[in-house]
């Protein structure tokens, strides 16, 4: 008989996701175990170091919004920070840090280490195991108490037989039915984990090789040792993996680049906070400047000539790649006719020489990539510290999910992060923080948290991931929010707190102030539409000196935001009676005032996103029996297994004419499905 150890859930894997799973979880009162494969990985920063970017700074702020780690974990740990797109309209401003990619990991890994309720144990998990397995190992109730195995608590071997005392399964006839239902782990050395639900979070770990050109070494990203028994216990238990791949570029020793030659990139003089509850004033640190360089015909044609040599072009590589972020081969290949291509050297953090040259990821061999790394002005010297290397890995198709990310295969198992087809540490987080506030939910018996397209980036994350056929790794990115100038990062707040707050992730005293947060931007708006100047000379010489017309006709000061060359901190002259505001209070009366007609256009467009997505459509629908539904809608709606008529929208192959067809069939069959 194997030892035995009772908790409540498990995360298998402690990167991005596995962090924000595991703090998620424990912070809501379970008892929690995190495995990694080596406790120096933990959030480790494989590829770029930096956390944010257009899109991903939007996931950053939800996270925080909701309750999770990684924005104040950055805030901490920063070197540069910058706010993108500030030329654009405030949907797509994003915030973009430059990480010290150890005291990243240092300090996250502090936190774990002190979190309540939360063990972390470097070992390889094994295997996931079922009610049915457990059984086995525990074997009758006699033979446990004659050998000391006790998977105790509401694990224990009458439960795991037994719907009587759990308000979590998705049937009360799952047992019955035979449904796989999660009962522990087992790890390298055999031990058994017994506990109510996993968490997998392998990242690109799982059975994972790197390639440099001809060199295959079979190991996770960074060296560190790849988990490789994990993959067998998927396939035991029906679920199929596939084979992905990302890359990552040379990192040098910036010794031996000559700056003079690059532009300076530097931070910005104000830095805003990732994190709502960071105090700004923290955050105004001496930052340390980036670089700008670009490839040219010479180092293209050193490419060029050895595109056989790359695993990529020579078939070595079985995965597929991110299209959104390709290597320098396929930059070469695929846009022939542009001379030169960017790229960044960011420091890997202050106490290291270390740089990384965003832009150039590669799979080339060793004396390819000393050749056409020093073809780039200001590295015509440069030593590599550690090659570029591509990287293939096991994971899964999201479709297999739920939106709750539970699989559909294993009852109380759950998946995020890049295990998922996702990419990017953002994207992982946010996954891992969803996974784990309904892992616990799951046990506590709960409702799912479900964020709808309309209210996150994260919604849209994760829709895209279980309901979408994804071929490559998924990439978030702002053009793919349909509501984006409502799903804006400086609002996330707004948007989600109350669901931190309704989960127990969010303090009493963080509810409070966006209660009165939100209070405060309506009366404010109410107070500037109702206010109105005239033409005064005095009025009309604070407009002079602002460089905007003068009135012809009295106007509101609500009006006069809407000028372009105007602001609300411009106008302040002509309204000495307003009261005294924060500043993130203030940028959200002026967005609210400016974009008014569009921000209530997008509204009434959410109006009727709801009404498709409030239709649920009964989860023992028979598609067979749907009439004048097209074969390939009747096949990708079996298999997607959508849980309202707004997703079933969204499924590849489905058309409108599809959609009205089974409408019309669920309201034949109402009386049917709800009777």
């Amino acid at each position: 008989m194997k030892y035995t150890i009772e908790t409540d859930v498990c995360v298998i894997g402690a990167g991005h996701a596995g962090c924000e799973a595991a703090l998620a979880c424990s912070r809501l009162g379970l008892r929690t175990v995190i495995f990694t494969m080596n406790v120096d990985s933990i959030a480790m920063m494989p590829c770029n170091p930096h956390i944010g970017g257009s899109s991903k700074g939007h996931l950053v702020r939800e996270i925080d919004a909701l309750g999770g780690e990684m924005a104040k974990n950055i805030d901490k740990t920063f070197i540069q920070s910058k706010m993108l797109n500030i030329s654009k309209g405030p949907a797509v401003h994003s915030l973009r840090t430059q990480a010290d990619k150890a005291e990243y990991s240092k300090v996250m890994r502090q936190v774990l280490e002190n979190q309540e309720n939360l063990t972390i144990r470097q070992a390889e998990v094994t295997d996931i195991l079922t009610q049915f397995d457990l059984e086995e190992i525990s074997g009758t109730e006699q033979d446990r108490k004659s050998t000391g195995i006790n998977v105790g608590g509401d694990v224990s071997h009458s439960d795991l037989n037994s719907d009587k005392k759990s308000n979590n399964d998705s049937s009360n006839n799952d047992i019955a039915l035979n449904k796989k239902r999660v009962a522990g782990v087992r790890i390298h050395t055999g031990t058994v984990y017994s506990c109510k639900a996993v968490i997998i979070c392998t990242g690109t770990y799982l059975n994972a090789r790197c390639l440099v050109g001809e060199s295959i070494t079979e190991t996770g990203p960074g060296g560190m040792q790849r988990s490789t028994w994990l993959k067998d216990s998927m396939n035991r238990l029906g679920i199929p993996l596939r084979r992905f791949k990302t890359g990552t570029p040379a990192r040098m020793d910036g010794r031996t680049l000559d700056y003079s030659k690059m532009k300076i990139q530097p931070g910005d003089p104000v830095v805003v906070p990732f994190s709502y509850s960071t105090d700004p004033a923290d955050v105004q640190i001496e930052q340390v400047p980036c670089w700008l360089t670009y490839t040219n015909e010479e180092t293209h044609e050193i490419i060029r000539e050895n595109l056989d040599r790359s695993p990529i072009y020579a078939g070595i590589i079985e995965g597929t790649g991110p299209r959104y972020c390709p290597s320098i081969e396929d930059k070469v290949v695929k846009f022939s006719d542009k001379g030169r291509h960017h790229v960044f050297i960011e420091p890997e953090g202050r106490s290291t020489n270390e740089v990384y040259v965003d832009g150039m990821s590669s799979s080339m061999p060793d004396d390819v990539q000393q050749r056409m790394y020093r073809t780039v002005p200001g590295l015509e010297n440069c030593v590599i510290v550690k090659n570029a290397y591509a990287i293939e890995y096991d994971c899964i198709n999201a479709n297999q999910l739920r939106l709750s990310l539970e699989t559909r295969a294993v009852d109380g198992l759950f998946c995020a992060g890049q295990f998922n087809g996702s990419s990017g540490y953002e994207e992982a987080a946010a996954q891992g923080l969803i996974a784990g506030i309904n892992a616990a939910n799951k046990i506590r018996g709960r409702e799912p948290l479900i964020l709808k397209r309309s209210e996150a980036y994260i919604g849209v994350l994760i829709d895209d991931l279980v309901t979408k056929d994804n071929r490559e790794p998924y990439r978030m990115m702002t053009s793919r929010a349909e509501y984006r100038l409502l799903l804006r990062q400086d609002n996330a707040d707004l948007r989600l707190r109350k669901y931190g707050y309704q989960e127990g992730l969010i303090t009493q005293d963080q509810y409070d102030y966006v209660c009165y947060k939100e209070q405060k931007i309506t009366e404010e708006i109410e107070r500037l539409k109702k206010i109105r100047i005239g033409a005064a000379a005095s009025n009309q010489q604070i407009l002079r000196s602002l460089n905007s017309a003068e009135l012809k006709t009295a106007c509101t000061l609500a009006e006069l935001i809407c000028r372009p060359e105007l602001s609300y901190e411009k106008i302040a002259p002509l309204d000495p009676d307003r009261p005294k505001l924060t500043q993130d209070i203030t940028s959200q009366v002026e967005i609210n005032i400016r974009y008014e007609g569009y921000i209530d256009r997008q509204k009434k467009q959410v109006l009727q996103f709801e009404k498709l997505e409030q239709k649920k459509i009964p989860s023992g629908i028979d598609y067979d029996d749907v009439g004048s539904l097209r074969n390939e809608a009747r096949q990708k709606l079996k298999e997607f297994l959508p849980s309202s008529i707004g997703q079933a929208s969204r499924i590849s192959g489905v058309t409108p004419a599809d959609v009205t067809v089974l409408l019309i069939y669920l309201e034949k069959n109402r009386g049917r499905f709800h009777g």
